[in-house]
C-alpha cells in the first residue's frame, strides 16, 4: 500500500505505455519476486497534494484496505508552498504513523536529501526542507516507522538520478529508490544500492550552467508559477493510478 504525493505516484519513470511506474511500483515488482505467495498492491498516491490532503483523501481509504505494509511520504508540497504549516505537518504525520502502526501495519517513509543541489530555488526552501525532515523523524522514531534519510548517502544527490524537472527522480533515481527501499525493508540483494553510478557527473561551467537554469525556470518554474498565481491545482482531475489492490507480476529485478 503506498499513499502520498507526486514522488509516490511515480512521476517522472514514465512506462512503455507512457504510464508513471514509480518507485513504489518497482518496490512492489521486487516484493513480489522475492516472496512465493501473491501480493496485491494498490497506490493512492496523487500529485501536488499537501500532507493534510493526503491524510484527508488518502489514508482513511487505505487503513481500509486492510494492508501489512505501506508507505507514507509527502511534506514536499507543503514545504515549497508559501506559508508552511509545521505544526500541523507534525500532527499529521503523528496521527497516520501512530494510527498504522497500532494497527499493525509496517510503515516505512523517507526524507529527501538537501534541495540546494538540484535547483536554483532550493537554498531559498532547504532550511524549510531540514525542518520538514526532522519532524518526519522525529514522528517516525515515536511511533516505529522505518525511515529512509537519503541526506546520508551522497548517489542521491548526483544528478544523473533527477529528471529535468529538478524535482522529481528519473528513471534511474526511480530505480534505486525501489532497491533502497527493498534493502531497508530487509529484502537480500539490494545491498548496492547506495553505490556510486559509474564515472562521474559531467563538469557544467558556469555559462553552460546560467543556461540551463534559464531553461528551467521558463519550462517548468514558470508554469508552475503561473497555475499557483490563478490558483489552478497541480494535480487537477488525476486521481489515484492503483486505486484498489491488484495482484503485481514480476518482472526482471534490473528492470
Amino acid at each position: 500500500m503506498a499513499i502520498g504525493d507526486s514522488a509516490t505516484e511515480g512521476l517522472q519513470d514514465i512506462d512503455e505505455k507512457g504510464s508513471y511506474r514509480g518507485w513504489a511500483d518497482r518496490l512492489a515488482e521486487h516484493i513480489a519476486a522475492a516472496q512465493d505467495e501473491r501480493l496485491e498492491y494498490a497506490n493512492l498516491a496523487v500529485r501536488s497534494l499537501r500532507l493534510n490532503e493526503i491524510r484527508r483523501t488518502q489514508f482513511d481509504r487505505a487503513l481500509a484496505l486492510e494492508p501489512d505494509l505501506m508507505s507514507i511520504v509527502g511534506g514536499v508540497n507543503d514545504v515549497i508552498a508559501p506559508r508552511p504549516d509545521f505544526g500541523r505537518i507534525a500532527a499529521d504525520f503523528e496521527s497516520m504513523f501512530t494510527e498504522a502502526t497500532a494497527r499493525g501495519i509496517t510503515v516505512f517513509t523517507f526524507l529527501m536529501p538537501d534541495p540546494s543541489f538540484l535547483n536554483p530555488l532550493g537554498r531559498y526552501v532547504k532550511e524549510r526542507a531540514a525542518i520538514l525532515a526532522d519532524i518526519t523523524r522525529a514522528a517516525a522514531e515515536s511511533a516505529g516507522v522505518l525511515v529512509l534519510d537519503l541526506s546520508e548517502y551522497p548517489v542521491a544527490s548526483d544528478p544523473r538520478l533527477w529528471y529535468e524537472d529538478r524535482l522529481h527522480g528519473n528513471w534511474l533515481g526511480h530505480q534505486r529508490m525501489a532497491e533502497a527501499f527493498a534493502d531497508l525493508l530487509g529484502y537480500p540483494g539490494f545491498e548496492h544500492w547506495p553505490e556510486p553510478i559509474g564515472g562521474a557527473p559531467r563538469r557544467v561551467h558556469s555559462l553552460e550552467k546560467i543556461g540551463a537554469d534559464i531553461d528551467w525556470a521558463v519550462h517548468w518554474l514558470g508554469p508552475w508559477l503561473g497555475r499557483g498565481l490563478v490558483h489552478m491545482p497541480h494535480g487537477r482531475g488525476i486521481t489515484a493510478k492503483r486505486p484498489v489492490p491488484e495482484v503485481v507480476g514480476r518482472r526482471d529485478r534490473v528492470a
